[in-house]
């Protein structure tokens, strides 16, 4: 038997969908799964025990007609496959389009309205309501499938290796680390750096035992020499330097996260790791921290949840500024008690 599953990204929505992975593959573990996954987040996925490959997406590569030729062999080996399930869990014009083009013997997919993939499927799965979580939402496509959901099973496994290399990177000292998360695809979503300058400051004082170190992407290189400012002030600075499996093992560490609505967030609630969760424009029951909306901080402006990446109320991200340092130090105090 064989399965594809469409998920090309983003980070978080990729580990929202992996609990689909998980289930086929006890349920049915004869199943030969494949994974369509954008390039840039492969690694994520490679090597891991209930894949047998991974499908490469090369999205900004395949945008030129001059590399036409490499997509249509990509479509040719997913056709020549001949796929007994095939799951859009991405439910766009273009995932939509590869899920019928690969030809599968049955398709399901969301009931995702925009862009009119669901046309393209034999089942939909509808999700219960507005609010209901992603991570449900995406496993309301097994029933579909006669695979029975049971939360019993490991969201993402250990990698021994990459943990061991990371060790040997940055050696544990006995001390409690608490990550930071301050970037985020949306403006909107990134509470400011002043304030979790504040937070560092106040809470090295507080509690000297813990460390902190920034993550972030190439693109979050600004953001963490902000925090850890021009003479270290005792932050790891880790923009830029992990790769993606390597972020995982470093979450996995940890002893809790402070970070925006971004993927990293949801890596962290996989592995079951307390997540302060700062949340701005848009809704946590449907996106937050999957297990830990009890973590999530968020303020009662009157804008609340815009679900837009531009702010356009009276008084420009109000949202955001309206949770305080002193908000976050409380729930990091309660998380850090609980830890040790």
């Amino acid at each position: 038997m064989k399965v594809l599953i469409l998920k090309p990204s983003s980070l978080g929505d990729v580990i929202h969908a992996l609990p689909v992975l998980r289930q086929i593959k006890r349920h049915r573990p004869e199943a030969q799964v494949y994974w369509w996954i954008e390039s840039g987040l492969a690694p994520l996925l490679e090597g891991d025990q209930d894949l047998a490959g991974v499908v490469r997406f090369y999205r900004r590569r395949w945008a030129s007609p001059v590399n036409w030729g490499e997509l249509i062999q990509s479509i040719r080996w997913m056709r020549a496959q001949r796929f007994d399930w095939v799951i859009d869990l991405q439910c766009l014009a273009r995932s939509g389009a590869f899920a019928w083009l690969a030809n599968g013997a049955f398709t399901v997919g969301l009931d995702e309205p925009r862009e009119g993939a669901r046309g393209l499927y034999d089942r939909i799965a509808r999700r219960a309501s507005f609010h209901t979580h992603a991570v449900d939402w995406y496993q309301a496509v097994l029933p579909l499938l006669d695979v029975p959901t049971t939360p019993d099973f490991e969201w993402i496994p250990r990698r021994a290796e990459v943990a061991s290399g990371v060790e040997r990177r940055w050696p544990e000292d006995g001390r409690r680390w608490v990550l930071l998360q301050p970037g985020a695809r949306w403006l909107t979503k990134r509470w400011p750096l002043d304030y979790y300058r504040e937070v560092v400051q106040k809470a090295q004082v507080r509690w000297p035992d813990i460390r902190f170190a920034v993550m972030g992407g190439a693109e979050d290189r600004d953001l963490g020499r902000a925090i850890v400012g021009p003479g270290g002030g005792g932050v790891l600075d880790l923009t830029a330097a992990l790769t993606l499996p390597e972020m995982v093992e470093w979450i996995r560490r940890c002893t809790l996260m402070i970070t925006n609505d971004t993927g990293p967030m949801h890596v962290a609630a996989a592995l079951g790791k307390p997540v302060i969760g700062l949340f701005g424009p848009t809704e946590p029951r449907r996106t937050g921290p999957y297990g830990q909306l009890h973590r999530v901080l968020q303020a009662q402006t009157p804008c609340i949840p815009c679900l837009q990446s531009r702010c356009t109320y009276v008084h420009p991200l109000d949202c955001l500024r309206s949770l305080s340092p002193a908000r976050v130090l409380q729930a990091l105090e309660h998380e850090l008690a609980l830890s040790r």
